[in-house]
Parts: structure tokens; C-alpha cells; sequence
């Protein structure tokens, strides 16, 4: 099996600059290997897909800061869905917060183009649904209570005052 997550690991375009196809690829390779059942390369696969979407967000093509935001919440909803299939659904709560803190922290980065920032917002609303679906089918979790509350903060002004 170690030798197989190393395999899956070698088995990837010949440059090691993230792109878009590369993210594609090993997106394309954790699915296999998660319909496969084998779960340690889908995690391996799915890894390396958010580190390649992260890498993305950093610097993203011209003109592809929204398919670069959408590679990123689609890395961090299948690991996180690949958690609860292993039954842990405990282990996918920070995955979700991570995205949608993420997000919430890209819409409000003021260093960046408006257009990522406003491509945050909308991916936002996607991980949002992701935290209370996953509160619906798991119960509370408290990270999950505290990335809502931070963001709801953030993104509307923390005020004592009560309307």
C-alpha cells in the first residue's frame, strides 16, 4: 500500500507549477482511487489537490481567480466528505471551517482584486451551506459555531449595540 500512495504521489504532470490542469489531474486521480475504495490515495490525491488550489489562490492566472476559488472549495468538500465516509465527521468540521474561513478572509483582503474578493463572497455562500449542512446531518460542533460567528462578524461589523 506505501508503495502505491508513493506511485500516486510520482504520477503527475512533469512540472511541479500549480495550474489549473494540474489541479484537475489529481482532482481526477483522488476520485478514482476514492470509487476505487482505496481511501489512502484519495486522501494522498485530495491532499494535494487543496495544496495545489491553495498555491493557486496565491497567484492565480489572469482571468481565472474564480475557477482557482472553485478548485479550492471543491478540494475542501470532497476531503471533507471523504472524512465523513470514513465515519469521522468530527474530522471534516476544520476542513469546512478552514474553507470558509478562508473565503470570508480572501472577501475581505483589501490587497486583493476586487474580482477575487467579490468571487470569495460567492464561493462563501457555498461553504456557508456546507457548515450547516453539515451541523443538520452531525449535530453542533464547536468550530463550526465559532467560524459562523467570526464570519458573520467580519463580514457585518461586530456591534454590542442591539437592533
Amino acid at each position: 500500500m506505501h508503495q502505491q500512495i508513493a506511485d500516486f504521489a510520482a504520477d503527475k504532470p512533469t512540472s511541479d507549477t500549480p495550474s489549473l490542469p494540474l489541479w484537475e489531474a489529481a482532482m481526477r486521480q483522488a476520485v478514482q482511487a476514492e470509487r476505487d475504495r482505496q481511501i489512502a490515495l484519495a486522501l494522498c490525491g485530495y491532499e494535494r489537490a487543496l495544496a495545489i488550489a491553495q498555491c493557486l489562490i496565491d497567484a492565480p492566472p489572469a482571468g481565472r481567480a474564480d475557477d482557482c476559488l472553485a478548485a479550492l472549495v471543491v478540494s475542501h468538500l470532497n476531503l471533507a466528505d471523504l472524512r465523513v465516509a470514513q465515519g469521522d465527521p468530527n474530522a471534516a468540521a476544520p476542513v469546512l471551517c478552514h474553507a470558509h474561513e478562508t473565503l470570508i478572509a480572501l472577501s475581505l483582503d483589501a490587497a486583493r482584486p476586487a474580482s477575487l474578493r467579490q468571487a470569495a463572497l460567492r464561493h462563501g455562500r457555498e461553504t456557508y451551506v456546507a457548515l450547516i449542512r453539515h451541523i443538520s446531518r452531525h449535530g453542533p460542533h464547536p468550530l463550526i459555531t465559532r467560524a459562523l460567528a467570526d464570519a458573520d462578524a467580519a463580514l457585518h461589523g461586530a456591534s454590542p449595540a442591539r437592533h
